[in-house]
């Protein structure tokens, strides 16, 4: 039952704290710069994510020629690119990725 009761009590405060910045944007005269600085919070957001998964193996940075997340993801920010396509960039970074390990011996 705690359990439960755990799952509830932090989805309510999910919700009420995204739900408040909604209600207070509409509320407050927020400034023109701060409305178009939000627009990069998603980029700067996936960029922090995605970053270190691309450029680290086994928790050590690797910026090699043997790193084959490195070349999966340039692969994948071209498609993405150039087809705007989030399916097809998903599977286009998956087939670079197995490529890329296969041509390098890694499995």
């Amino acid at each position: 039952m705690t359990f439960w009761l755990l799952i509830l009590v932090a989805g309510i405060l999910t919700f009420g704290t995204r739900l408040s910045f909604i209600l207070l944007l509409h509320r407050i005269k927020v400034p023109g710069w701060f409305m178009r600085s939000l627009r990069f919070v998603p980029m700067a957001v996936l960029s922090a994510i995605i970053f270190p998964q691309l450029t680290t193996r086994n928790s050590v940075l690797d910026i090699s020629w043997h790193n084959p997340q490195l070349f999966a993801g340039a692969i994948a920010i071209l498609v993405a690119w150039r087809t705007r396509n989030v399916l097809l960039t998903i599977l286009a970074g998956m087939a670079a990725l197995l490529i890329f390990q296969a041509l390098l011996g890694i499995f």
